[in-house]
């Protein structure tokens, strides 16, 4: 009913709003900074992997760090650090659907962290996804280029590492409450307003919410000092 009553209520004058909110200043920026994080971790993780084919050897093993850490060629035909092999379209779907929601959620973006953690999390997805859908055996089911080696236990790559630290990091955003707009749950966005302070704006929003300012001594005495005069009338 809520929803209804909202979307009845909505005229000209607040879409030209939202339009405005949509495209401010601080929205730009929290994009370019999404965009500009994706398509760095997007180019390190590829000329990553074309460097290693060039260098290293299926099977082989280059240690690093002793047996702790190493590098070792993989073909992955599964999910991050080899996980689920042997269902290459499913991970091709699942990361074509992701592209799209950070895509969708990029348009009320208006905090710089969740443009890190999104944009990291939009580069090491479409890091695996270029693997998936260019390199062998074909079309949608190629292996993704595995190449770090942790102790024997999973090989993994740059863009298995963005993914997990950004979903990490979603993680504590939402557990947080810091919102996508990066500013207060219902607080009315004003456009060109400098949403993008993230934890700041919520707990500023919080502590204004909590405190309640107490009377002054001066004010009791004069409450007190009105009433007498009161009953003395």
């Amino acid at each position: 009913m809520a929803g209804a009553s909202r979307t009845h209520d909505d005229g000209p004058d607040d879409r030209a709003a939202d339009l405005a909110a949509d495209t401010s200043p601080v929205r730009h920026r929290a994009r370019g900074l999404l965009m500009a994080l994706a398509l760095v971790i997007l180019v390190v993780d590829q000329v990553s992997k074309q460097l290693v084919l060039g260098r290293l050897e299926e099977g082989g093993y280059q240690p690093l760090l002793g047996d702790l850490l190493g590098l070792s060629l993989v073909f992955n035909p599964g999910a991050a650090f080899s996980f689920a092999e042997g269902s290459t379209w499913i991970f091709t779907i699942a990361a074509v659907v992701v592209t799209v929601v950070i895509l969708v959620l990029a348009r009320r973006l208006g905090s710089r962290s969740w443009a890190l953690v999104l944009g990291g999390l939009l580069g090491g997805n479409l890091g695996n996804l270029v693997d998936r859908l260019f390199r062998e055996p074909g079309f949608g089911v190629g292996h993704v280029v595995d190449f770090i080696n942790y102790a024997g236990f999973f090989v993994g790559n740059i863009a298995d590492i963005a993914i997990v630290v950004c979903a990490i990091g979603i993680a504590l955003l939402s557990f947080r409450g810091v919102p996508v707009s990066g500013r207060p749950a219902n607080a009315p966005e004003q456009p060109g307003q400098d949403v993008g302070r993230d934890e700041a704006d919520v707990a500023t929003h919080d502590a204004s919410e909590d405190a309640s300012p107490a009377p002054s001594e001066d004010d009791s005495q004069d409450a007190s000092t009105h009433r007498d005069g009161d009953r003395d009338d």
